[in-house]
């Protein structure tokens, strides 16, 4: 076989065989097929798609590229979830303590930001001391001393992942079906995890721009984890606009402690009970759903959530006093500018991808491959779709490094934003979960 023969097969719109695709993905994880042919196929493959058999073989693929985790010896059932990426999405910050709380083991290897869209890795690495680079052996200790594990991508996890993963940001090949549901569901599998919720955004903010986009891609992967007999369930959420009111990795830290304290915004507080729900039914704490977020509302709400989160973060060499002072342990941005609204009305426009772009500009995401993030800038919304507003109020602040990079996401986020006179209601943060 050659590299080039598999990537015009692609190109011309032909299925490609296990063989084919056991193959390239060997060639690329042990450096034998180069990056511009990597990235050749990857866009082959974003311009003509792959079938639903070609998906999950690239799957397997790529999740058996290297090691793949046995938990069984540590908890009987081990729960994961998963985003498809947002703006402002610090999801698991909260849920994986809130569920390990619970006394329901959460093992989770997480990426680093797409584009436009935040990772997990990169908000906590925003904590001081927090490690991400867990060896497979410290992931597995770490689940079995505290019962609560997220990970950024080891060489010895899912290697092939981790090469196309990098290679999609830069290529502008992200928002692909196939590409998103293998990557996501070979990292689940090689993690070791027996039930998984994925989190399936739509919208402006993110890779999945309609309903049935999202569907479809929720379908494929549902599919793939039953094929491996797991639990699998998904959550449809809406990302028009940012999740939750902060979008940059250190303010994001900073709303998820004040979610677990109580203070966090509505939207992402009743998005994160949505996910823990439907992690802890598959896990057998509660018989029915009204009980499971019942428990996880308690969890929230008694401190529970949060002392899980404290320990979690020492564990893994973070700072905690970032519990308690935040803004006090977090990196601070030099410039802070809060802008007022420009005129009167409601907020019914918002649009999540430019202030996702705009953070990015900032420096709180990725423009090249390995190009390192400011942790501390971002942007802090004060206002949003739904909110009325009179000119002259905080609309939003930024947090950046000089006053020139200020001015100029001043621009893009107000134009991010769209007024009216009439009323328009808040938009709710889920629209459908299947399971």
């Amino acid at each position: 076989m050659r590299a080039v023969d598999i990537i015009a097969r692609k190109r011309d719109g032909q299925e490609l065989s296990q063989d084919e695709l056991q193959y390239f993905v060997h060639g690329c994880t042990h450096g034998d097929i180069p990056d511009y042919q990597a990235a050749a196929w990857l866009m082959a493959v974003y311009l003509r798609g792959m079938s639903q058999r070609e998906t999950v073989d690239l799957t397997s693929a790529m999740a058996h590229s290297g090691e793949v985790l046995d938990l069984s010896d540590i908890a009987p059932f081990v729960v994961d979830k998963h985003s498809t990426g947002g703006v402002g999405d610090k999801t698991t910050l909260v849920v994986a303590p809130l569920v390990a709380s619970l006394g329901l083991p959460v093992a989770k290897m997480s990426g680093r930001g797409l584009g436009f869209t935040g990772g997990t890795v990169d908000k906590l690495e925003s904590i001081p001391g927090f490690s991400c680079d867990l060896t497979p052996a410290a992931f597995r200790d770490q689940l079995r001393r505290e019962g609560i594990v997220v990970s950024g991508q080891s060489a010895g996890l899912a290697p092939a992942d981790g090469k196309f993963y990098g290679l999609r940001d830069v290529t502008a090949t992200v928002p692909s079906v196939p590409l998103i549901a293998s990557s996501i569901m070979s990292k689940k599998i090689a993690s070791g995890a027996n039930g998984i919720v994925l989190d399936v955004k739509v919208g402006a903010g993110s890779f999945m721009k309609t309903r049935a986009d999202a569907r479809s891609l929720s379908q494929m992967m549902l599919s793939i984890g039953r094929d491996l007999d797991l639990k699998m369930a998904a959550v449809i959420s809406a990302m028009d606009q940012p999740l939750g009111c902060a979008v940059g990795n250190a303010l994001e830290v900073i709303e998820a402690i004040e979610t677990l304290q109580r203070r966090g915004p509505d939207d992402f507080r009743e998005h994160c009970l949505t996910v823990a729900t439907q992690m802890c039914l598959m896990g057998g704490q509660a018989k029915d759903e009204r009980v499971a977020l019942e428990i996880c509302r308690d969890a929230l709400d008694s401190g529970r959530a949060l002392r899980a989160f404290s320990r979690w973060i020492q564990a893994q060499g973070g700072d905690c006093r970032v519990v308690d002072d935040p803004m006090g342990s977090l990196p601070q941005a030099s410039v802070v500018r809060t802008v007022n609204a420009p005129e009167s009305g409601w907020v019914v426009g918002l649009n999540a991808m430019v202030v996702g772009l705009t953070a990015q500009h900032l420096g709180a995401g990725r423009a090249v491959k390995g190009q390192p993030v400011d942790h501390a800038v971002g942007v802090v919304l004060h206002r949003k779709i739904g909110d009325v507003v009179k000119a002259g109020e905080p609309l939003y602040t930024l947090y950046t490094r000089d006053e020139a990079t200020a001015a100029e996401a001043e621009r893009g986020v107000t134009a991010a934003y769209r007024f009216d006179n009439a009323l328009v209601p808040k938009p709710a943060p889920i629209l459908e979960v299947l399971a």
